[in-house]
C-alpha cells in the first residue's frame, strides 16, 4: 500500500503550487478529484506554445503536475454546482485550494462551512500572502512572491534582477505536503480535522534567509553576481567552439582546482602560491575565468566536458530543456514514465523524484485528466 492510499482529496487548486501538492498526494496513493469549471478552467491549461483547436489539453506544465487525478467541472458560483461540491466534501479527507484568501468564503465555503459539512476534513489553504494581515486580499504568483521575498534580489546580473522562474511554487508544495502529514497525524489522535495554512511567501522567505543571516552576522548585503557565488572560483558559463553549446564549470575545493590545472594544462596556476587557496582564487576570479573561457572556446563541448570531468572538475553541458532527451543517465534511472493521454497520445512524464524499494518506480497511475473527463464517473458513480 502507498502511504496515502484511501485518502480522498478534493482539489480546488490551480496553476503550479497547489496542483503539484496534490500531484504528490496522488502519486503516493490518494484519490484526488480535481474540480474546475468550463467557465474558469485551471489557468495552467493555457500555458502552452502549441496552437490547435483544443490547446487547453496540451499544456506541458499542466501535464507535469496533474497525472493520476480525476477531473470534474462544477461551477462554485452556482447553487447546484456548489451543492455537488459540498457533497464531495462530506466524503473527503482533505480539501485544498490556493486562491487568495477572499475567494473560498466568497463561494460560501469558508472554514466554518467545511467543518460543518465534515468535521474530519483537513482544509489546506495556500494563499500567496496569508489568510490575514493587510496583504491578505492580494493575488500573488511566483513572480511577485519571488520579488517580495528577496529571492530575486540575488539572481541575475548587477543591473537587473531576474525572475527565478517559479521556484517558490514547488517549495510551497513540499511544505504543504509536510504540513498535511502533520495534520493527518493529529487527526489520527483526535478524530478532528483542522485548517492548515501555507502562505506561499513564507517558504520563499525561509529560503531567502541567507541574505538576512549574512547581513546580521557580517554586515554584508548580498546582491546579484551573474553566474558567480562566493564559494566557488572559478565559476561560470562558457562558450565552446560552437557558441550555442556552453559548458558550466564550478570549482569549490583545492582538489578540484588541481584537477582544473591538469585539465587545461595550466601548470603555472598550480605553482602560483597566490592561487593555492580559495580566497586567493576568488580575488583573481576575473583573470581565471578569462583564461578558462579562452581554453573552452577552442574545444568542442563534449571534448571539454570529457577533459574536465576526467580530472574531477564539476562541469556540465548547459542545455535547453527541450534537448533533455535522449539522456543515458535518466534512461538508466527510468526517470520518465510513458502514459497514453486521450488527446496527446503517448507522452513522457517525469516520475516521482524519489525511489522507494517498497513501491513501484512508476507512481503515476493515469495521465493528466482532460477537462471534465470524470464527470459521469464521479457525479453519477
Amino acid at each position: 500500500d502507498l502511504p496515502f492510499s484511501g485518502l480522498r482529496v478534493i482539489d480546488l487548486t490551480a496553476f503550479w503550487a497547489g496542483p503539484y501538492t496534490t500531484s504528490i498526494l496522488s502519486d503516493l496513493g490518494a484519490d484526488v478529484i480535481k474540480i474546475e469549471s468550463i467557465q474558469r478552467p485551471d489557468g495552467m491549461r493555457f500555458a502552452t506554445p502549441i496552437r490547435n483547436d483544443i490547446l487547453w489539453e496540451w499544456s506541458h506544465v499542466f501535464h507535469g503536475v496533474n497525472p493520476g487525478k480525476r477531473d470534474v467541472t462544477l461551477r462554485l458560483d452556482h447553487e447546484k454546482g456548489r451543492g455537488l461540491v459540498e457533497r464531495l466534501i462530506e466524503e473527503a479527507d482533505v480539501v485544498i485550494e490556493n486562491f487568495s484568501a477572499r475567494v473560498m468564503p466568497g463561494f460560501g465555503l469558508d472554514a466554518a462551512r467545511i467543518k460543518a459539512l465534515n468535521s474530519r476534513a483537513i482544509y489546506v489553504r495556500m494563499p500567496a500572502f496569508g489568510l490575514d494581515g493587510p496583504w491578505r486580499d492580494r493575488a500573488g504568483f511566483a513572480m511577485t512572491v519571488e520579488q517580495v521575498s528577496g529571492l530575486a534580489w540575488v539572481t541575475g546580473y548587477e543591473d537587473l534582477p531576474m525572475v527565478v522562474r517559479g521556484v517558490c511554487d514547488p517549495l510551497g508544495s513540499a511544505h504543504a505536503v509536510f504540513a498535511l502529514g502533520l495534520a493527518l497525524e493529529e487527526r489520527r489522535r483526535t478524530g478532528l480535522g483542522q485548517v492548515v495554512e501555507v502562505a506561499l511567501v513564507e517558504p520563499a522567505l525561509a529560503v531567502a534567509a541567507e541574505q538576512v543571516i549574512e547581513y546580521s552576522a557580517f554586515g554584508v548585503l548580498l546582491g546579484r553576481a551573474g553566474n558567480r557565488m562566493p564559494l566557488a572560483a572559478p565559476q561560470g558559463l562558457f562558450e565552446s567552439r560552437r557558441p550555442d553549446e556552453r559548458v558550466a564549470v564550478s570549482v569549490t575545493t583545492d582538489a578540484e582546482w588541481r584537477g582544473l590545472c591538469r585539465a587545461i594544462d595550466a601548470n603555472d596556476w598550480r605553482l602560483d602560491a597566490s592561487l593555492s587557496t580559495h580566497a586567493g582564487r576568488l580575488a583573481q576570479h576575473d583573470m581565471l575565468c578569462e583564461r578558462l573561457a579562452g581554453w573552452i572556446r577552442t574545444q568542442g563541448r563534449e571534448e571539454a566536458l570529457e577533459r574536465l570531468l576526467g580530472e574531477g572538475v564539476p562541469a556540465s553541458a548547459s542545455i535547453n530543456a527541450h534537448s533533455l532527451w535522449p539522456n543515458a543517465q535518466l534512461e538508466h534511472r527510468q526517470f520518465f514514465q510513458t502514459l497514453k493521454h486521450p488527446v496527446t497520445g503517448e507522452t513522457r512524464y517525469p516520475s516521482f523524484p524519489a525511489i522507494f524499494p517498497a513501491f513501484e518506480r512508476d507512481l503515476h497511475r493515469s495521465p493528466p485528466p482532460t477537462l471534465g473527463q470524470h464527470n459521469r464517473e464521479i457525479l453519477q458513480g
